[in-house]
């Protein structure tokens, strides 16, 4: 039994086996241990004999299995620490910008050109500045089209970048020019919404501002996100900070005006909203709305990315699915 103990801890190279071969001889359960057990059987004046020679063979192969044990480890810790300088060297992985922060950076940026300023404010708002100082108060019916998290009574999750358009006039008196990004939050879910999205705010004030001053405003940015060739329309609508308002739609640029699935065959997708300001809320900041006027307007990033893009679904942008997002 010792000659073939040896013999097999001669061919163990790895500790899983070795640990095998030290449950198999040395174990509470193991072969030597079971020899022990019939020293019984052994005649009286022979045991000690023989109860010694079972003993130094255990203590031997103990030894053995420890020093080819720390055999073993230091062969291991030599290969772990081995540098092979001759290797081509491993390239790391290299992330990118997601698509909503590009599409973000490019809105600020044309605007940038334009002279307005990049402000941000907070996500928790109050509700004066998120409802209250934009025209919004607390019975009116805009506020359900904008259902939001409340915090408390009196703050919320704030359903538009807008908020930043009362800190601002408030902070500074005109001329005013500034776009607000950020995260913003409303109660909608399905292919188009989601709870959390991102929004920028556009914002100017200043003497004789006129709607025509929007409208080349927001042309030359459709023109310089979408193309100078892209087709754009101004439509009426009704928010409660802006009169007049309006809604811009853009050419489908799926189907270049022609009608199809995307655009519900009307050729148009809807873009952003704007109109030029209240004179109601320039009350809340003290301007003098017979001296100052302004326009502003305001736009889903991920809507622009997914028109921009040709994207059909807006949860592609949040599932971490590195196949969509390698893309951009």
């Amino acid at each position: 039994m010792e000659n073939e103990a040896v013999r097999e801890l001669g061919t163990v190279s790895d500790l899983s086996t070795l640990e095998q071969f030290r449950i198999t001889y040395l174990g509470k359960k193991g072969r030597f241990t079971a020899l022990m057990k019939k020293l019984g059987d052994v005649p009286v004046k022979d045991r000690p004999e023989v109860g010694k020679l079972a003993n130094r063979i255990k203590r031997g192969l103990a030894e053995r299995f420890e020093e080819t044990k720390g055999k073993i480890s230091a062969q291991k810790e030599r290969e772990a620490a081995f540098l092979d300088v001759t290797l081509p060297g491993r390239e790391p992985a290299r992330g990118h910008v997601h698509p909503i922060t590009q599409v973000s950076k490019e809105i600020c940026d044309i605007f940038g050109r334009m002279g307005f300023k990049v402000v941000e404010g907070p996500n928790v708002e109050l509700d004066y500045y998120n409802f209250e100082a934009l025209n919004i108060p607390k019975d009116h019916p805009a506020r359900d089209m904008q259902d939001t998290f409340y915090i408390s009574e009196n703050v919320v999750l704030r359903t538009h970048t807008s908020p930043m358009e009362i800190r601002i006039m408030e902070s500074q008196p005109p001329p005013v020019s500034i776009i607000a990004p950020g995260k913003v939050y409303r109660r909608d879910s399905d292919v188009s919404h989601t709870p959390m999205f991102h929004q920028v705010e556009g914002l100017l004030v200043d003497k004789g501002v006129s709607l025509g001053d929007l409208k080349g405003t927001l042309s030359h940015f459709v023109h310089q996100m979408f193309g100078s060739a892209t087709a754009m329309r101004f439509r009426p609508s009704f928010f409660p900070f802006t009169e007049p308002s309006a809604e811009v739609d853009i050419q489908c640029v799926i189907c270049h005006g022609k009608g199809c699935r995307t655009c519900s065959n009307t050729g148009w997708l809807e873009i952003l909203g704007c109109g030029m300001n209240d004179p109601a809320i320039y009350a809340f900041v003290d301007y003098d709305p017979e001296v100052y006027s302004g326009f502003a307007f305001g736009m889903g990033i991920e809507r622009v990315a997914m028109l921009k893009h040709g994207i059909d679904d807006i949860h592609l942008f949040y599932r971490n699915d590195m196949r969509v997002l390698r893309q951009f």
